[in-house]
């Protein structure tokens, strides 16, 4: 049987991450999503098991502790994590599988496995960025500029990943999304010089 991919999307807070990850799997039934666990606290929208499964502190580092995760990190103030039997049996019985963390859990998934694809979605501006985190109406104020004095840092690291994709259009962005998954992103490496001057403004401190 032939083994599955396993394709890993990252992005700062507010880039469409999420919107696009969702997108992806409706036009690509044949992905599989791993679901994270966190010790976030669940929005109103938000089920358990569908967009995260989500545990108290002391299970999420039993976990750790019994090597279920794939990776884990703590971003902000709270923990996330991937659990490693989920992707490998997805894997091993030929299924593509989408993980879509953050840049550190990235990191620890291309040492775990190298042969993996990793895609660092960027904001088409940061003025784009800010109006993103403002529109969520879900966090305060004070967290909304903690996120975006974190996005510099965590858009940094946009080199490290194979493709980088620049959600400025949204149908654009899937479509660019399908072509690397499809094999077919040779234009949209994270070395392309077309990033430079959008990087510029970017990382740039406001």
């Amino acid at each position: 049987m032939k083994h599955g991919r396993l394709f890993v999307i990252a992005a700062p807070s507010g880039a469409g991450k999420t919107s696009l990850v969702k997108a992806l799997l409706a036009s690509e039934p044949r992905l599989r999503l791993s679901v994270s666990h966190t010790t976030r606290k669940r929005r109103p929208t938000e089920e358990d098991g569908r967009e995260y499964h989500f545990v108290p502190v002391p299970q999420f580092e039993r976990l750790v502790a019994r090597g279920e995760f794939l990776e884990h990190a703590r971003v902000f103030d709270n923990f996330y994590g991937t659990a490693r039997r989920f992707v490998k049996e997805q894997l091993r019985q030929g299924h593509d599988v989408i993980l879509e963390i953050d840049w550190q859990g990235a990191q620890q998934v291309r040492r775990a496995m190298p042969q993996c694809v990793s895609i660092f979605i960027l904001p088409p501006s940061r003025r784009a960025l800010a109006e993103r985190l403002a529109g969520r109406a879900t966090d305060s104020p004070e967290i909304i500029a903690r996120r975006l004095r974190d996005a510099a840092a965590d858009m940094s690291h946009y080199r490290e990943f194979d493709y980088v994709i620049v959600n400025d259009d949204f149908a654009q962005a899937v479509s660019d999304l399908r072509r690397i998954v499809a094999g077919r992103g040779e234009d949209l490496t994270s070395a392309r010089p077309g990033l430079a001057a959008l990087l510029g403004e970017l990382l740039t401190p406001a």
